[in-house]
Protein backbone atom coordinates (compact mmCIF):
# COMPACT_ATOMS: atom_id res chain seq x y z
CA UNK A 1 0.00 0.00 0.00
CA UNK A 2 1.30 3.43 -1.07
CA UNK A 3 0.49 6.52 1.54
CA UNK A 4 -1.46 9.70 1.50
CA UNK A 5 0.65 12.78 2.15
CA UNK A 6 -1.54 16.08 3.58
CA UNK A 7 1.13 19.01 2.59
CA UNK A 8 0.63 22.46 3.42
CA UNK A 9 2.20 25.24 1.48
CA UNK A 10 2.87 28.91 2.25
CA UNK A 11 -0.15 31.01 2.49
CA UNK A 12 2.00 34.01 1.35
CA UNK A 13 5.98 34.29 1.83
CA UNK A 14 7.41 31.20 0.49
CA UNK A 15 10.03 30.89 3.56
CA UNK A 16 7.42 29.68 5.58
CA UNK A 17 7.49 25.96 3.51
CA UNK A 18 8.92 23.28 5.26
CA UNK A 19 11.53 21.21 4.60
CA UNK A 20 10.04 17.92 5.46
CA UNK A 21 7.36 19.39 3.00
CA UNK A 22 9.58 20.02 0.05
CA UNK A 23 11.51 16.30 0.41
CA UNK A 24 7.98 14.60 0.64
CA UNK A 25 7.07 16.30 -2.83
CA UNK A 26 9.76 15.25 -4.31
CA UNK A 27 9.86 11.91 -3.34
CA UNK A 28 6.05 11.24 -4.15
CA UNK A 29 4.89 9.36 -7.24
CA UNK A 30 2.02 11.47 -7.85
CA UNK A 31 1.02 15.15 -6.73
CA UNK A 32 -2.59 16.45 -6.85
CA UNK A 33 -3.34 20.23 -6.75
CA UNK A 34 -6.06 22.65 -5.81
CA UNK A 35 -4.93 24.48 -8.66
CA UNK A 36 -2.34 23.25 -11.15
CA UNK A 37 -1.53 26.49 -12.03
CA UNK A 38 -0.57 28.21 -8.60
CA UNK A 39 1.03 24.95 -7.89
CA UNK A 40 3.27 25.08 -10.79
CA UNK A 41 5.62 28.70 -10.09
CA UNK A 42 5.99 26.78 -6.36
CA UNK A 43 7.55 23.37 -7.45
CA UNK A 44 9.05 25.29 -9.52
CA UNK A 45 10.84 27.76 -6.69
CA UNK A 46 11.72 24.38 -4.99
CA UNK A 47 13.03 22.36 -7.63
CA UNK A 48 10.36 19.96 -7.70
CA UNK A 49 10.45 18.51 -11.36
CA UNK A 50 7.07 17.09 -11.30
CA UNK A 51 4.06 17.25 -12.80
CA UNK A 52 1.05 18.42 -11.04
CA UNK A 53 -2.53 16.71 -11.36
CA UNK A 54 -5.89 18.65 -10.77
CA UNK A 55 -7.72 17.75 -7.68
CA UNK A 56 -10.32 20.10 -6.70
CA UNK A 57 -14.16 20.45 -5.59
CA UNK A 58 -15.62 19.81 -8.80
CA UNK A 59 -14.06 16.71 -9.23
CA UNK A 60 -13.13 15.10 -6.45
CA UNK A 61 -15.52 12.89 -6.51
CA UNK A 62 -15.20 11.37 -9.37
CA UNK A 63 -11.11 11.34 -9.69
CA UNK A 64 -10.94 9.72 -5.26
CA UNK A 65 -11.31 6.14 -6.76
CA UNK A 66 -8.26 6.40 -9.02
CA UNK A 67 -6.50 8.33 -6.79
CA UNK A 68 -7.59 5.13 -4.48
CA UNK A 69 -6.25 2.70 -7.16
CA UNK A 70 -2.73 4.10 -7.53
CA UNK A 71 -2.28 4.18 -3.46
CA UNK A 72 -3.34 0.45 -3.63
CA UNK A 73 -0.70 -0.72 -6.36
CA UNK A 74 2.09 1.09 -3.75
CA UNK A 75 2.11 4.41 -5.04
CA UNK A 76 2.59 7.54 -3.08
CA UNK A 77 0.18 10.02 -3.34
CA UNK A 78 0.72 13.83 -2.33
CA UNK A 79 -2.31 16.28 -1.88
CA UNK A 80 -1.56 20.41 -1.49
CA UNK A 81 -3.64 23.13 -1.98
CA UNK A 82 -3.42 27.12 -3.15
CA UNK A 83 -2.39 27.84 0.31
CA UNK A 84 -2.04 26.23 3.66
CA UNK A 85 -3.36 23.06 4.83
CA UNK A 86 -5.46 20.75 2.73
CA UNK A 87 -8.88 20.16 3.58
CA UNK A 88 -8.61 23.48 5.75
CA UNK A 89 -11.71 25.56 3.67
CA UNK A 90 -10.25 23.30 0.88
CA UNK A 91 -10.55 20.18 -0.75
CA UNK A 92 -9.20 17.25 0.87
CA UNK A 93 -11.56 15.77 3.49
CA UNK A 94 -13.49 13.74 1.26
CA UNK A 95 -10.35 12.01 -0.09
CA UNK A 96 -9.33 11.29 3.38
CA UNK A 97 -12.48 10.12 4.34
CA UNK A 98 -12.61 7.44 1.44
CA UNK A 99 -8.69 6.45 1.61
CA UNK A 100 -8.94 5.65 5.31
CA UNK A 101 -12.05 3.31 4.45
CA UNK A 102 -9.69 1.56 2.37
CA UNK A 103 -7.51 0.90 5.18
CA UNK A 104 -4.86 3.28 3.47
CA UNK A 105 -2.14 5.15 5.43
CA UNK A 106 -3.03 9.14 5.64
CA UNK A 107 -0.39 11.59 7.08
CA UNK A 108 -0.97 15.17 7.26
CA UNK A 109 2.28 17.48 8.01
CA UNK A 110 2.39 20.40 9.90
CA UNK A 111 2.54 23.68 8.08
CA UNK A 112 1.21 27.03 6.97
CA UNK A 113 -2.35 27.19 8.08
CA UNK A 114 -4.03 31.46 7.99
CA UNK A 115 -6.23 31.33 10.88
CA UNK A 116 -3.68 30.18 13.64
CA UNK A 117 -1.55 33.16 13.14
CA UNK A 118 -4.45 35.68 12.98
CA UNK A 119 -6.13 33.74 16.28
CA UNK A 120 -2.81 34.25 18.29
CA UNK A 121 -2.20 38.38 17.07
CA UNK A 122 -6.01 39.46 17.45
CA UNK A 123 -5.45 39.31 21.23
CA UNK A 124 -8.70 37.71 21.75
CA UNK A 125 -8.36 34.73 23.87
CA UNK A 126 -7.00 31.68 22.33
CA UNK A 127 -7.38 29.06 24.71
CA UNK A 128 -10.51 28.02 23.63
CA UNK A 129 -12.10 28.80 20.15
CA UNK A 130 -14.32 27.68 17.22
CA UNK A 131 -13.04 28.07 13.72
CA UNK A 132 -16.25 28.57 11.44
CA UNK A 133 -14.38 28.95 7.94
CA UNK A 134 -16.65 30.31 5.19
CA UNK A 135 -20.53 31.14 6.11
CA UNK A 136 -23.27 30.03 4.00
CA UNK A 137 -23.58 32.80 0.99
CA UNK A 138 -27.60 32.58 1.22
CA UNK A 139 -29.13 29.32 2.69
CA UNK A 140 -28.83 28.88 6.34
CA UNK A 141 -26.87 32.27 7.10
CA UNK A 142 -28.78 33.74 9.00
CA UNK A 143 -30.04 30.87 11.69
CA UNK A 144 -25.85 30.40 11.43
CA UNK A 145 -25.55 34.18 12.35
CA UNK A 146 -28.17 33.60 15.17
CA UNK A 147 -26.76 30.87 17.24
CA UNK A 148 -23.23 32.02 17.02
CA UNK A 149 -25.02 35.31 18.76
CA UNK A 150 -24.49 32.63 22.11
CA UNK A 151 -20.91 31.42 21.55
CA UNK A 152 -18.36 32.02 24.27
CA UNK A 153 -15.51 30.92 22.33
CA UNK A 154 -13.76 33.10 20.20
CA UNK A 155 -14.66 32.76 16.48
CA UNK A 156 -13.16 32.59 13.42
CA UNK A 157 -14.23 32.74 9.70
CA UNK A 158 -12.97 33.49 6.26
CA UNK A 159 -14.19 36.22 4.10
CA UNK A 160 -13.37 37.23 0.49
CA UNK A 161 -12.64 41.01 -0.34
CA UNK A 162 -16.26 41.69 -2.33
CA UNK A 163 -18.16 40.54 0.93
CA UNK A 164 -15.95 41.10 4.26
CA UNK A 165 -18.40 44.98 4.49
CA UNK A 166 -21.42 42.96 4.55
CA UNK A 167 -19.83 40.65 6.77
CA UNK A 168 -18.97 43.24 9.22
CA UNK A 169 -21.92 44.55 8.94
CA UNK A 170 -24.11 41.69 9.66
CA UNK A 171 -22.06 40.74 12.49
CA UNK A 172 -22.63 43.85 14.38
CA UNK A 173 -26.29 42.94 13.42
CA UNK A 174 -26.35 40.00 15.14
CA UNK A 175 -23.59 40.00 17.58
CA UNK A 176 -23.78 43.28 18.74
CA UNK A 177 -21.66 46.86 17.58
CA UNK A 178 -18.97 46.95 20.77
CA UNK A 179 -18.50 43.06 20.04
CA UNK A 180 -14.47 42.84 19.95
CA UNK A 181 -13.02 41.77 16.87
CA UNK A 182 -9.64 41.79 14.70
CA UNK A 183 -9.25 41.50 10.90
CA UNK A 184 -6.37 40.24 9.33
CA UNK A 185 -5.14 40.12 5.75
CA UNK A 186 -2.20 39.44 3.40
CA UNK A 187 -0.61 37.49 6.35
CA UNK A 188 2.85 37.01 5.74
CA UNK A 189 3.07 38.74 2.73
CA UNK A 190 4.47 42.43 2.60
CA UNK A 191 1.41 44.24 3.66
CA UNK A 192 0.16 42.45 6.14
CA UNK A 193 -1.96 44.34 8.22
CA UNK A 194 -4.47 43.21 11.54
CA UNK A 195 -7.22 45.86 12.38
CA UNK A 196 -8.31 45.20 15.90
CA UNK A 197 -11.90 47.35 17.80
CA UNK A 198 -14.84 47.05 17.87
CA UNK A 199 -16.88 45.55 14.89
CA UNK A 200 -18.10 49.31 14.12
CA UNK A 201 -14.52 50.88 14.35
CA UNK A 202 -13.14 47.42 11.79
CA UNK A 203 -15.93 48.20 9.91
CA UNK A 204 -15.50 51.89 9.35
CA UNK A 205 -11.58 51.41 8.85
CA UNK A 206 -12.41 49.22 5.85
CA UNK A 207 -14.77 51.32 4.24
CA UNK A 208 -12.32 53.51 3.77
CA UNK A 209 -9.35 51.65 2.79
CA UNK A 210 -8.67 49.00 -0.62
CA UNK A 211 -10.21 46.00 0.22
CA UNK A 212 -7.25 43.53 -0.96
CA UNK A 213 -6.38 39.50 -0.13
CA UNK A 214 -7.88 36.96 1.51
CA UNK A 215 -9.00 38.01 5.33
CA UNK A 216 -9.43 36.30 8.80
CA UNK A 217 -11.77 37.52 10.77
CA UNK A 218 -11.69 36.93 15.04
CA UNK A 219 -14.81 38.00 16.97
CA UNK A 220 -14.82 37.51 20.89
CA UNK A 221 -17.36 35.19 22.59
CA UNK A 222 -20.31 36.29 23.79
CA UNK A 223 -19.25 37.62 27.43
CA UNK A 224 -22.93 38.44 28.50
CA UNK A 225 -24.03 35.14 27.77
CA UNK A 226 -21.44 33.88 29.97
CA UNK A 227 -22.34 36.14 33.00
CA UNK A 228 -25.77 35.34 32.62
CA UNK A 229 -25.08 31.59 32.88
CA UNK A 230 -22.60 32.68 36.16
CA UNK A 231 -25.76 34.51 37.07
CA UNK A 232 -28.46 31.08 36.89
CA UNK A 233 -25.47 29.05 38.56
CA UNK A 234 -24.68 30.62 41.15
CA UNK A 235 -29.04 31.02 41.95
CA UNK A 236 -29.08 27.18 41.21
CA UNK A 237 -26.60 27.12 44.36
CA UNK A 238 -28.44 28.77 46.47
Amino acid sequence: MGKLFLVPTPIGNLEDMTFRAIRILKEADIILAEDTRTSAPLLKHFGIDKKAYSHHQHNEHQATSEIIRFLTEGKNVALISDAGTPAISDPGFFLVREVLKHDIAVECLPGATAFVPALVNSGLPCDAFVFEGFLPVKKGRQTRLKKLAEEERTMIFYESPHRLLKTLEEFAQYLGTERQASVSRELTKLYEETVRGTLTEIKSHFENNILKGEFVICVAGAEEVVKKKNKYKDLDED
